[in-house]
């Protein structure tokens, strides 16, 4: 496995990192899974600010401060619903995770964890997600030097195997 990948089944909410990135909904506002997770760990100054940002699109990425988490920083960002596969789905769930990446090296984040991306109510494949995500950081950090670690955090037994036979490969 890469060096600068870790995998890690737990709560993204209690984890040390520079930044966290949330699964969120296009709102900001919070929601259900990992997004309503993020909002009541990170306690009532969270939601103020999102309701500033006007909520983000689908495979756009935006940043807070991490307010009551461990993390410095939360960057959310809205993965795609998926469909039939035919509405870009794939590219859009990619988005998310340059997208992402991209803020935590603007903001000199030198660790970030990633949730499962669209994965729960949104209902993306998670074999065909986690094969997204892992292709997008490997590309990613092969062009850069921030971050210098990334975790892929899994809070369920079936994403953390998935996970685990992709990066093995």
């Amino acid at each position: 496995m890469e060096t600068r990948i870790e995998l890690i089944q737990g709560d993204i909410t209690k984890l040390k990192v520079d930044a966290i990135v949330n699964a969120a909904n296009p709102s900001l506002l919070g929601g259900g899974g990992v997004d309503g997770a993020i909002h009541k760990a990170a306690g009532p100054g969270l939601v103020e600010v999102c309701r500033l940002l006007g909520g983000c699109k689908t495979g756009e990425a935006k940043i807070t401060k991490g307010y009551k988490l461990p993390a410095q920083f939360i960057i959310h960002t809205v993965g795609p619903v998926w469909g039939v596969g035919d509405r870009h789905e794939e590219e859009l769930l990619a988005s998310c995770y340059r997208k992402s990446l991209a803020h935590a090296t603007v903001h000199d984040c030198k660790t970030i964890a990633f949730p499962n991306i669209s994965t729960g109510v949104y209902h993306f494949p998670k074999e065909l997600a986690a094969s997204i995500a892992i292709r997008e950081v490997k590309n990613y950090l092969s062009a850069n030097a921030i971050p210098e670690k990334v975790s892929f955090v899994c809070f369920d037994d079936e994403n953390f195997m998935i996970y685990q036979q992709l990066l093995d490969q």
